[in-house]
């Protein structure tokens, strides 16, 4: 196991060191990196073998996870996979409106596909940066993260890029494998998810506004139409694939509770924190680093 240390200021390299990893302290952030992409360059540089699995730090796998994710890549003919796991959520807060938000992605892009060549059009394929699985010395020759190097979603905009040049990307469920605790809070899910689902630098503005209102319209707004007696058939069906959703996206939370089940309740604040990543301008804060 391989540790990248961001020159962080908490005590990750010293427990990390304990419990037997190998530390690479990181280099300053060169000009024109994102933070986590030059992370992810350094530890796939030094890291030795065909197959290379990275993990994010909120990323808790089983120990089966990275023998299986790299014998699905060989068997499947994949040269790029990326897996979903099952999130963790603290409080009913960040349960409530982290399944709402994780819904906005299935109406845009659908659920994890299956591995192998992807059947998606490389502008519209989705991935998930928490766990990347790839041939190394192959994709140091294709540049490696530079490709993404600028990049704030450098997961998506990396399978993208790779798929347009002709790599076989894919993207599955592994929540038996693996657990994420993104956010603690009820205010850092909607603050840190909405910047990254806006898909800031991945999508041309015109299709982040068209997907933000196929969000708006076919998951967010039925509900409130009903309940105000405005609805219709079309907005009943809508409702009930939306209900559909939330029990099929149910194996992807540790703790399904009563609000889990109301996060519905939430579409509009989902569709509201997309729509702030989409128009916000400026710079801003992510990780304790500030970008344009």
């Amino acid at each position: 196991v391989l540790v990248v240390d961001d020159q962080s200021s908490d005590d990750t390299a010293r427990v990390a060191t304990a419990a037997g990893a190998r530390v690479l302290d990181g280099s300053p952030l060169p000009a024109g990196w994102a933070g986590k992409a030059w992370a992810l360059q350094q530890g796939i540089e030094a890291a030795s073998g065909d197959w290379v699995v990275t993990l994010d730090a909120d990323a808790r796998p089983d120990p089966a996870l990275a023998t299986a994710v790299v014998a699905r890549a060989r068997a499947d003919g994949v040269d790029f996979l990326t897996v979903g796991g099952r999130f963790e959520c603290p409080t009913p807060g960040t349960r409530w409106l982290h399944a709402s938000m994780l819904t906005t992605l299935v109406y845009r892009f659908g659920p994890p596909g299956a591995a192998g060549r992807h059947r998606a059009k490389p502008d519209r394929i989705m991935a998930n940066g928490q766990c990347m699985t790839l041939r190394r010395s192959a994709f140091l020759d294709a540049g490696g993260m530079s490709l993404v190097a600028g990049e704030v979603v450098e997961d998506i905009a990396l399978a993208r890029r790779l798929a347009d040049d002709g790599w076989s990307v894919g993207f599955l469920d592994a929540a038996d494998l693996l657990t994420v605790r993104m956010f603690e809070s009820l205010g850092d899910t909607w603050t840190g998810w909405g910047r990254s689902l806006a898909l800031p630098g991945v999508e041309p503005l015109g299709r982040q506004v068209v997907d933000l209102a196929v969000v708006a319209l076919a998951q967010a707004m039925p509900l409130p139409r009903l309940a105000m007696r405005r609805g219709d058939v079309v907005d009943v069906v809508l409702l009930a694939n939306r209900l559909g959703t939330l029990v099929g996206t149910r194996s992807a939370y540790d703790r399904i509770d009563a609000a889990y089940w109301a996060s519905p309740l939430a579409d509009l604040a989902s569709v509201a924190a997309i729509a702030r990543g989409i128009f916000r301008r400026g710079p801003h804060t992510w990780r304790g680093r500030t970008y344009d």
